[in-house]
């Protein structure tokens, strides 16, 4: 499907975008220097009409006609070929016209304008594209690369994975890799959007392993394209020059553009069926003197007038320009937006829907709570925990052992042996001559060992209902007391509910596979009302497929693969901190480059604008065209018609060209997400 929709849109973009490979002794501006020509030659041909006569001028006129029709003959003489009625048809029907009725002016004039409006469609449309391929080009053509004790500058297209490339400072990064060597700080807005330089220092374990930079944090992985700062570093390479992440994205917002919306198949509807109306509609008008009393010559300056009011040139050009513009836009702030369609309908969501961990949350848990009981020290807790946990993997292992040395002091630990993971419940080891048991409270229900006291599930309950994971840990038959874990909420995760609210986000529902407390707690954190909670993979998709029934339209955000059913389902899917991973660059409709939720309301803000601006220019498109026909039939002269109908496709283009230069309102600060914190 895919590639029938790049082909047609290619088609599209050949026909109406205005590049047209115009080039030649002129280059790519030769359509915009013929269409000046053809305008100075009206002009003078005015001059000498005014001071000398008519025929004095014709010449003139003749060399605009030339200049004006130039492209547009040849343009029109190709989609005859195709067996296709186009725009430029319909222009030069009418300007041949006005030749053969000896309104050689106004033909000039017609040609004139529609040569100017179809090239500053062209630089329109260009200069949308040209700021999506230079994502392409930000790479730089040659590394230094270490070899041995030496050291070679190599073409980037022949870099292998595994080379060691040194960056020095302020140069762009020549390929996506992990720092193993060096600290310094990287601006990334080129691939991610992120305003701020990110701190980057080498990555601590073996880089050499194939899965190792889609394991590494943001601290150690690097991209190309992006602008080292004052530390030189070297990095090892991950990924061939084709397959870095910049590579990626600019070839998916190549192909983003092809993806036609539904504003631009309605527009392309309206042309293919209009244009033929059009011309039956002209031939018809042609014989209106054999029913009404006027000459031939009224009826074929009649024909001719509506020929040039009917011509939808603004229709054609309103939606791609727009669409186009707003996808180059995102691109430039670190979002990759798939496509018109999911531009459009991102645009008119009015429901939210967010993954939890990883999303809303850091996706780090982290160790809050060190509850002892029964005389117990919180050293002497924590160093069972720690023992024990060290050799667990699971993912709430390394939270406790990270963050429970932090709480202690330095010195000699307790080794922990036979560490078994027990499979939905926790972890049990040997210390010593204990067998030390970690892990839920419901494990603890006297099946094996001692059960769990009142008092104890009591203040279990109670940290669970604060949404901390509880975590109990017993000594043999003792009980040492409790660890609760909590993801923490993303710092920005307030302010970004908060402005989505303003953007006109009516709903907005957490779904999580933890249980509902937790799920309540990091709610009331971010600022949501709606929670569901304890969802597996299939109960997220059943909540999007409830939310679509209410709301029509409804935009999933998660964090890749554990949500991809349910971004498939929704009306939009959008992934954040894309920036590396393939699974969530292919899979989401919009991905959202770097880790940081902040870029969630400029995308939708950015697609709103869009939206709007699409609408703006339909009505402008349309409404001319209603007015001009009928004000044609009834007597508008075919100067007036031009000049209205070709000032609505300057206006339209002019008005998507607002979307390059987009700039989400200023949030203002959350006031109390900063005193939460404080707190």
């Amino acid at each position: 499907m895919r590639e029938t929709n790049e082909s047609t849109g290619k088609a599209h973009a050949h026909e109406h975008d205005g590049g047209h490979n115009h080039a030649g002794p002129l280059g790519e501006r030769a359509e915009l220097i013929f269409a000046i020509l053809s305008a100075v030659a009206v002009a003078v041909g005015w001059g000498i009409e005014s001071v000398w006569s008519k025929d004095g001028a014709i010449a003139v006129y003749v060399a605009a006609y030339l200049f004006g029709g130039f492209f547009a003959v040849r343009e029109a003489l190709e989609n005859l070929g195709r067996g296709r009625f186009r725009i430029d048809t319909l222009m030069i029907a009418a300007a041949a016209g006005a030749a053969v009725l000896g309104h050689w002016s106004e033909g000039a004039l017609l040609l004139a304008l529609f040569s100017l409006g179809h090239a500053l469609e062209g630089y329109a449309m260009g200069r949308a594209k040209r700021a999506i391929e230079a994502l392409g080009k930000l790479a730089p053509e040659t590394a230094l690369v270490k070899r041995g004790d030496y050291t070679q500058q190599l073409p980037v297209q022949e870099l292998q994975v595994g080379d060691i490339v040194i960056v020095k400072p302020n140069e762009r990064l020549p390929a996506d890799g992990l720092v193993v060597s060096g600290e310094t700080s990287i601006d990334q807005s080129p691939v991610t959007g992120e305003s701020v330089p990110v701190d980057k220092r080498p990555y601590g374990q073996n880089a050499s392993d194939p899965d190792s930079f889609a394991k590494a944090g943001t601290e150690s992985k690097v991209f190309a394209g992006t602008i080292n700062g004052p530390g030189a570093i070297e990095i090892r390479v991950a990924r061939l020059a084709h397959e870095s992440t910049l590579a990626r994205v600019a070839k998916l917002v190549a192909e983003a553009q092809a993806q036609k919306s539904p504003a631009q198949q309605f527009t392309d509807r309206v042309e293919r069926l209009f244009v033929p109306a059009v011309l039956i509609g002209v031939v018809i008008l042609l014989f209106a003197w054999v029913v009404i009393d006027e000459p031939f010559s009224a009826s074929f300056y009649r024909a001719m007038a509506v020929l040039v009011a009917a011509s939808p040139c603004a229709l054609a050009i309103s939606v791609p320009s727009a669409v186009l513009s707003g996808i180059a836009r995102a691109g430039r702030g670190g979002v990759l937006i798939k496509g018109g369609g999911p531009l459009e309908n991102l645009g008119s969501v009015k429901a939210i829907a967010f993954d939890k961990t990883g999303t809303l949350t850091e996706g780090k848990p982290r160790l809050v709570d060190v509850t002892p009981v029964g005389g117990v020290t919180e050293k002497e807790l924590l160093d069972y925990a720690i023992a024990v946990e060290e050799l667990s993997d699971h993912p709430l292992a390394a939270a406790v052992v990270r963050d429970g040395r932090a709480r202690l002091q330095p010195g000699a630990m307790l080794k922990a042996e036979s560490v078994e993971g027990l499979i939905g419940k926790g972890v049990k080891g040997t210390v010593g001559d204990h067998t030390i048991w970690i892990g839920k409270p419901a494990m603890f229900d006297g099946s094996d060992g001692a059960p769990m006291p009142d008092g104890l599930r009591e203040q279990a309950a109670s940290l669970e209902v604060a949404g901390r994971t509880v975590m109990v840990v017993r000594r043999g038959d003792a009980f040492l007391g409790m660890l609760g874990l909590m993801d923490t909420p993303r710092a920005e995760a307030r302010n970004v509910v908060s402005r989505l609210g303003r953007l006109g986000i009516e709903r907005m529902v957490m779904l999580t596979g933890d249980n509902q407390s937790v799920g309540d707690a990091v709610a009331r954190e971010v600022g949501l009302t709606e929670v569901k909670g304890a969802l597996m993979p299939d109960g997220k998709v059943t909540a999007i497929s409830a939310m679509l029934q209410q709301h029509g339209k409804v935009a999933m955000l998660g964090d890749g693969v554990n949500d991809a059913p349910a971004l498939a389902n929704a009306t939009v899917g959008i992934v954040m901190g894309a920036a590396g991973s393939d699974v969530a660059l292919e899979t989401a409709d919009v991905a959202l480059m770097a880790d940081n939720l902040a870029h969630l309301p400029f995308a939708v803000g950015l697609s709103r604008q869009t939206s709007s601006i699409i609408r703006q220019n339909l009505w402008v498109s349309l409404g001319v065209v209603a007015v001009l026909i009928p004000s044609t039939l009834f007597g508008l002269q075919i100067g007036a018609a031009i000049i209205f109908h070709e000032g609505s496709t300057l206006l339209v283009v002019a008005n998507a060209l607002r979307l390059l230069a987009y700039r989400e309102p200023t949030a203002r600060p959350d006031v109390s997400a900063t005193v939460a914190r404080q707190r």
